[in-house]
């Protein structure tokens, strides 16, 4: 028979979330869900597994190694438990929401399970909430998505945020432009990615001088661009670089005061991205908040959304002191405690008779007891 810290034992990357973190993390679920629904995005809820062929087509390829798989022993198929919810809001919008005018706009939020963690995120299962916006990829779908980013994280009162600008598709353009081998191709965007400048000095010169530049331009918007602009890069790139810079401008104007980086080399954690795309960061706290960026549906459609991670959301909203709890003692009529939790108590109702009804009130928790008429708090 198992012993109590025995049965409290999880596998590593899993754990049991208590009150209030519970609460906590319920709440900011709900003011996201709040915000994106503001903004015209329509919330669908796709199931936790389903067959693992569907969830590996098209960019869910790259999260294969990360996904659990069981068999489903009414079907004898595979299953797949997600790895991350923008896979399945694309195979809705590309089966069941196909004939829905676009662009389509639409939210979720979830659990997702994945085999292993990461450095920054150790943890295997975690909630996100994300949108979606299906059918156009422009500067200004960038350019919402990162606003309404920003409106979520104020609403959550988190300040100290910024958002890193990314081109994955950047150096791949320009190895293809400049004719490099696939395979030297790959390893030159992994030494930048890896901000290797080793790695990147042994390239042939005329692209390793390109790479370097790169790697030395990451850094506040307005001094990235202004690097940017002084590399000689081919046709393609350049043109990938204008709607880098079309799309800060375009922030700048809506929002003067966001913070705004850009690393022109990042790409892990992009592997399915095929143009701008974001990272979310807050300062002092571990983990990004969120990412986002621009990629193809299995059926080649253009779509952009964004991820946000709720346990980093938890470390980077501001701690609020837990909300007062009532204490009714036992009898107090069932209108009675309606009205308290009317007028916005949470109220805990006494299930016997007290000898003493502040130290009961006091052992449950509560700061205030209900005392005849009267609300008293208690010490």
């Amino acid at each position: 028979m198992n012993d109590y810290s025995e049965k409290g034992l999880l596998p590593a990357g899993l754990a049991d979330m208590l009150p209030p973190a519970a609460a906590r993390e319920a709440e900011i679920n709900d003011t996201l869900m709040r915000v994106f629904t503001g903004n015209g995005y329509q919330k669908i809820k796709p199931p936790l597994i389903e067959f693992e062929e569907h969830l590996l087509e098209g960019p869910g390829e790259a999260l294969a190694s990360k996904m659990f798989r069981v068999m489903d022993p009414v079907s004898h198929r595979m299953m797949g438990i997600r790895t991350d919810m923008t896979l399945q809001i694309a195979r809705v919008a590309t089966t069941r929401m196909k004939q829905d005018p676009r662009p389509l706009r639409l939210s979720y939020a979830g659990q997702v399970l994945r085999v292993y963690g990461s450095q920054l995120r150790p943890e295997r299962q975690f909630a996100q909430a994300g949108v979606e916006l299906i059918g156009e990829t422009t500067t200004a779908t960038d350019a919402e998505l990162i606003l309404l980013v920003a409106e979520a994280l104020v609403r959550l009162e988190i300040s100290g945020y910024s958002i890193d600008l990314t081109v994955p598709n950047l150096v791949p353009t320009i190895c293809r432009e400049l004719s490099v081998d696939e395979e030297v191709a790959k390893s030159a965007r992994d030494a930048l990615d890896h901000k290797d400048a080793a790695s990147l000095e042994r390239f042939d010169p005329a692209l390793s001088t390109i790479l370097m530049s790169l790697l030395k331009a990451a850094g506040p918007a307005d001094d990235a661009l202004s690097a940017l602009a002084n590399i000689d890069l081919p046709t393609e790139a350049t043109a990938l670089v204008e709607d880098l810079k079309r799309l800060v401008e375009s922030l700048r104007s809506a929002a003067p005061d966001l913070v705004i980086t850009i690393d022109p080399g990042e790409y892990r954690g992009f592997e399915y991205q095929t143009g701008l795309s974001f990272t979310v960061f807050a300062r002092d706290v571990r983990g990004e908040l969120g990412r986002g960026g621009r990629y193809l549906l299995m059926d080649g459609e253009p779509a952009s959304g964004f991820t946000l991670f709720l346990d980093s959301l938890m470390r980077a909203v501001p701690h609020k002191k837990d909300r007062e709890r009532l204490y009714l003692p036992f009898g107090t009529s069932l209108a009675e405690g309606r009205e308290h939790r009317r007028t916005g108590w949470i109220t805990v109702a006494g299930l016997s008779p007290e000898n003493d009804i502040g130290e009961e009130a006091k052992r449950l928790r509560c700061t205030h007891m209900l005392d005849g008429e009267n609300i008293e708090k208690i010490s």
